[in-house]
């Protein structure tokens, strides 16, 4: 078997996992790529994989290393047995789908498939991802470094034990992205509020959560820290956290999405 990458589905984020493999060194003659719709497959078949528009249109060869499931959880169950002539052997599957337990995928391609369970998020794209994996027990430890290898390409990865710990990762670093995006977009508005024009006003939302997130993730200090750092007693950064932190509403609304997102993910596996 060649080091060889079918992936199932590319939409956003299977094609920002595409981009990230290709950055990372995989040639495109390793990718093999199925995706239904013809302007997702288009845009995937420019990266030069092989791109084919059903499960049945693969070679009768093919004999891929790892298999990445990137479709909708709504679908999976209906789309694995497309596969299943890759179970119980020797390519590992990993799934990024949410709220679907690898027992669930290993059920449905047979007894002794390789699973990995992982939750990407959206900055994949561009190389910095938020990457948990978990591994069921036939997953070899050469397959788990093939796997994070690849997945080193689109961003940090980390691995857990416990795969009831998923909901939570899916609901803190795959929805993430969503919640940033949301704050930017109220920062905007709130400057537009205050008076600025609305493109500066953007921009300046933008460049500051940007900002702001490339410092925390570069600084050896906490978080915590720098907030203090930018925090002059009695002063305007002052009034803005006071509002903020009054009744620790902010964390507060944090905490109830997060777990909003953590109930959603359990009941879209089931649980």
């Amino acid at each position: 078997m060649t080091d060889t990458v079918l992936l199932v589905g590319c939409g956003n984020m299977g094609f920002a996992l595409l981009k990230g493999w290709l950055r990372g060194g995989l040639s495109p003659a390793q990718l093999h790529v199925v995706e239904p719709v013809d302007e997702l497959r288009d845009r995937a078949g420019a990266t030069s994989a092989a791109c084919y528009d059903s499960a049945a249109s693969l070679p009768a060869d093919l004999s891929p290393r790892l298999v990445v499931l990137a479709v909708k959880p709504q679908v999976i169950m209906d789309v694995l047995p497309d596969y299943g002539r890759f179970g119980g052997g020797p390519s590992t599957f990993l799934s990024i789908v949410a709220g679907v337990g690898s027992a669930a995928i290993q059920n449905a391609l047979g007894a002794g498939t390789p699973v990995i369970r992982c939750m990407p998020n959206t900055p994949a794209a561009i190389g910095q991802g938020a990457i948990v994996c978990f591994s069921n027990e036939q997953v070899s430890a050469d397959d788990t470094a093939f796997a994070q290898q690849l997945l080193c390409a689109a961003g940090k990865v980390w691995s857990v034990d416990d795969e009831g710990l998923m909901d939570a990762v899916t609901a803190v670093s795959g929805s993430g992205p969503a919640y940033v995006f949301h704050m930017v977009e109220c920062l905007a508005a709130a400057a537009r509020s205050a008076g600025l024009p609305d493109e500066l006003a953007d921009a300046l939302a933008l460049q500051t959560v940007g900002g702001a997130a490339r410092l925390a993730v570069e600084s050896d200090t906490a978080p915590a820290r720098l907030r203090e750092q930018v925090t002059s007693p009695r002063g305007t950064t002052a009034a803005a956290l006071s509002v903020l932190t009054e009744d620790d509403r902010l964390r507060a609304l944090m905490t109830e999405a997060v777990a909003a997102a953590t109930k959603r993910s359990r009941e879209m596996g089931g649980n």
